[in-house]
Formats: structure tokens, sequence, C-alpha cells
């Protein structure tokens, strides 16, 4: 049997289709590929982002800005050393992109002006930290992407 140009190119297109197809189903259903949203309620949180904006200028507006920095014990969030570090009251949450099981979330109880986030918790890799914290019923928020 001859096999034509045209049934060529019909064949050459359903092989393609078949192809990609094969691997779209194959993503979608395989774990290793887990496709989840940031956040689980992804529109709730879409809500309050004019009071995250707000949040963030405040502490752009800082004159001692919070600072983050990798160590040998951990990670240190130092605060701002103007604010009494005994009314500072708020949430540290890391958030690894690659892994959701590796999120995790610490109150912030200072005994120093400083908070360390023990080496242990922390593995290599890309993390984004959101600092979130009130002093004087002022709000403030500090967003930062590291490679641990």
């Amino acid at each position: 049997m001859k096999i034509n140009w045209g049934t060529g190119i019909v064949l050459a297109f359903v092989g393609f289709i078949s192809f990609i197809l094969y691997f779209v189903v194959r993503m979608n259903s395989e774990n290793r590929a887990k496709h989840d949203l940031v956040t689980e309620e992804y529109y709730k949180a879409e809500l309050g982002y004019q009071k995250e904006i707000n949040d963030v200028t405040n502490a752009y507006k800082l004159t001692n800005k919070l600072a983050v920095e990798k160590t040998e014990d951990g990670l240190l969030i130092a605060f701002p050393k103007d604010q009494d570090f005994n009314k500072i009251t708020g949430k540290v949450s890391l958030y690894r992109p690659s892994n959701k099981q590796l999120d995790f979330s610490l109150p912030i109880s200072l005994s120093k002006t400083h908070l360390l986030i023990p080496d242990k918790r922390l593995l290599d890799g890309r993390w984004d930290i959101k600092i979130a914290w009130q002093y004087n019923k002022e709000e403030y928020l500090h967003k930062q992407s590291i490679t641990y």
C-alpha cells in the first residue's frame, strides 16, 4: 500500500496531537506534579490586598527598617531598634514554593530586639518570608524572598 502526501500529513498531525495529549494527561494525573494554589482561600485573601499594601507602606516609611539576615545559627530577623520589643506582636510566615508541606508560621514573641529561626527548620532552597507585626496600634508588613 502506498501512502500519498495528504495521508502523510494527516498521520503526522494525529501523531503529534496524540503525543501532546499523552503528556497533558500524564502531568495532570501524576502525584509528583501538584498544582496547588498559593493560598487555599485565594479570593478571600485578594479582598484584603489593599490592607496589605498599606502595611507594606507603613514598614517602608520606618526610619529603622526590619532586617532579615542568614547566620550560622539560622535566620535572624532584627526588628527596628526604635520600637520597644516588648510591645511588638505579630506573626512570621515562611512559604516554600516548591513544597507545601514545608510551610510554617511562628508567632512573634520577643525577649530581645531580634527573632532567630533555627537552622534545622529551614532546608536549602528558596523561601518567601512574610513578617506581619503590630506596634502601638500600627500594623507593618515585610515581604522578602531568600535563597537559604
